[in-house]
């Protein structure tokens, strides 16, 4: 699969790379998400990059050693007893500025702890002036702790610091070659990791991804989430019930806490922690204040996690006698509601990318609550325009809509009861799947304005 929008990305590191005296930089970011592929889509030909393994640092500086004479002829002729060593000759050896790349820099520094402090030392006595170093680890929480907390020694040293995230949904359509209904299917299974999308492009259809890849107790990423969780906590039993948990419907602390048998305050640092991983998220009604409500309510982040935790995880008995095709016609019975709730997202990610009817708004979210009438109503999309004085009001449909303009004067007239109106003007618009009229009016958004509002 070709290499697909990071080019805000490379674009800070080749900015980096041109400086002349060494520079440190650091990219993180969870696993499959194309760290490594942007690295190489990055650096020159004259560059080091170096994939480091789980073995003894003795082998690791042995590795790199012949690593470097593949660009430095020679420099595995000797052997390098310490890091301090083999950072130094390098810098006395290179005659061109060029770029040492250390992949998966974790496993370095759990042979090496003293590692950080070495490159610090380098680093800070430039002894580095010739080539840059470029740190990468898939592990968010030890790259956090190696090289971004203030108790890091390399804390402050970085010129550059990139967390890579999944990629948005916009591009998915290009890398599956596909229409936009369809991409929208595929992103609510797969989400924005580009490994995802890469293994998915290599079965012969949706089905046949969704069974032999997740489905499958021999698939590939039948246990990802566990191969993800070891890379960033110590303990993963509670994050996975957690995540269990919320897949089957528990929503709020209270029900979460219940369910699991255990004191809410027990729960607040590991949800917290799923939440900075991006596994996890906090809904709240709009206009509501995150440090005081209790009204959140707590979802899961990622589409391939949320279809791990609906339909994997409640179902594993079923999945592990090989009846993988039951679990899959239970999803195709419940898939409408389930994209359609993926659908709902993309609609509020896509409404701060552009203008709507010339107006440019803020991020969107979903309100419930009881209107100006005292009467319990939902609205799907609720954002207010950067100058205040404009509130859009949004509903979407995964279904195809015969009267639109029904629609769209039935989310206007709930707009217009909405506690928080004020004097603001309503906006309304409608996010439904109808394939596009001709001249559709500007305030209906199909499969493809979102997707084209995400990229």
């Amino acid at each position: 699969m070709k290499f697909l929008n990071r080019h805000k990305e490379q674009k800070r590191l080749r900015k980096a790379l041109q400086k002349k005296d060494g520079q440190l930089l650091v990219i993180y970011g969870r696993r499959r998400c194309g760290k490594s592929t942007l690295i190489k889509n990055t650096i020159g030909r004259e560059d080091i990059y170096f994939m480091a393994q789980q073995t003894d640092e003795t082998i690791q500086r042995k590795q790199l050693a012949s690593v470097i004479a593949e660009k430095v002829p020679g420099f595995d002729s000797v052997v390098y007893p310490t890091w301090d060593s083999i950072f130094l000759s390098l810098n006395n050896q290179v005659k061109a500025p060029l770029t040492l790349c250390l992949d998966e820099f974790p496993y370095l520094a759990k042979s090496s702890p003293e590692l950080p402090s070495v490159l610090q030392k380098v680093i800070d006595q430039q002894q580095n002036k010739n080539y840059h170093i470029l740190i990468c680890g898939s592990s968010q929480q030890m790259m956090n702790s190696l090289a971004l907390d203030s108790s890091s020694p390399l804390y402050g040293r970085a010129t550059e610091i990139l967390k890579i995230k999944p990629i948005e949904a916009g591009w998915i359509k290009e890398a599956l070659e596909t229409d936009a209904i369809q991409a929208i299917k595929e992103y609510a299974i797969w989400g924005g990791v580009p490994r995802y999308w890469e293994l998915r492009k290599n079965e012969k259809s949706y089905e046949e991804g969704i069974k032999n890849l997740i489905l499958d107790y021999q698939g590939v990423l039948h246990e990802e989430p566990s191969r993800l969780f070891l890379d960033d906590m110590r303990e993963s039993v509670q994050a996975y019930s957690i995540l269990s948990t919320v897949g089957n419907g528990a929503n709020r602390v209270s029900e979460i806490a219940s369910r699991l048998n255990k004191p809410a305050s027990q729960l607040s640092r590991p949800i917290e922690k799923l939440i900075n991983l991006g596994y996890l998220k906090r809904e709240l009604p709009f206009g509501e204040n995150a440090k005081n409500s209790k009204k959140g309510i707590y979802r899961i982040a990622e589409p391939f996690f949320n279809f791990y935790f609906t339909f994997v995880v409640p179902h594993r008995s079923r999945l592990e006698l090989n009846l993988s095709n039951q679990v899959f016609d239970l999803f195709k019975s419940r898939e409408k509601q389930y994209v359609a709730s993926e659908w709902e997202n993309l609609c509020r990610r896509s409404v701060p990318h552009a203008p709507i009817e010339g107006i440019r708004f803020g991020p969107a979210q979903r309100w419930w609550g009881t209107n100006s009438k005292r009467e319990p109503i939902e609205i799907d999309v609720v954002a207010e325009s950067i100058d205040g004085h404009y509130l859009l009001v949004g509903e979407c449909k995964w279904s195809e809509i015969g009267k639109p303009n029904v629609l769209i004067n039935q989310t206007k007239q709930k707009g217009e009861t909405l506690p928080f109106k004020k004097n603001k003007t309503i906006i309304p618009v409608i996010f439904v799947r109808n394939t596009p009229e001709k001249e559709p009016a500007s305030n209906i958004f199909f499969p493809d304005n979102v997707l084209n509002r995400l990229e």
